[in-house]
């Protein structure tokens, strides 16, 4: 049997040290940027570090933080960039 987990998911924007930003998701966000930092976690960002988390959403679970993550990459730059923006007002 399996133990039921309450696990918590969050969809995150990172900006890279060339200026793109990366979308992606994760249950566990200082793990995941360490991770991006140290060159493990994704190809993209390996090659653009060192990165930053700029955003980040609370989703309620991997399925949520996936719909959001494929709606924010529909975004164009300038709308990503807004949003980061409306986070830190």
């Amino acid at each position: 049997m399996k133990a039921c987990a309450t696990m918590e998911w969050f969809c995150y924007l990172l900006r890279c040290a060339d200026g793109t930003l990366y979308c992606g998701i994760t249950n566990d966000l200082g793990k995941r940027l360490s991770a991006h930092n140290d060159g493990t976690a994704s190809k993209y960002t390996r090659a653009r570090k060192p990165v930053d988390l700029v955003f980040f959403e609370s989703c309620a679970d991997r399925s949520d933080a996936s719909k959001r993550e494929a709606a924010i990459k529909a975004l164009t730059r300038s709308e990503k960039l807004a949003l980061i923006e409306e986070l830190a007002r």
